[in-house]
């Protein structure tokens, strides 16, 4: 079988980011920060989009 999605709770990624809960929640319900999936009333990520967020906002440093 190929690749098969982890999807993470909220908890979860707010601590593997360190982004509040309250943040998450702000940004989804202005349709901004990390796409997400609702089941119900349960919210989930996809571990592959919560790495893509954060990688997107790497700041690259350059040696003197």
């Amino acid at each position: 079988m190929g690749d098969r999605a982890q999807y993470m709770t909220e908890d979860e990624v707010s601590n593997l980011t360190r982004i509040s809960l309250s943040d998450l929640r702000n940004k989804r319900h202005l349709g901004k920060g990390i796409p997400y999936i609702k089941v119900g009333r349960s919210v989930r990520y996809d571990l592959a989009d919560v790495i893509a967020y954060m990688e997107a906002r790497k700041v690259l440093t350059h040696e003197d």
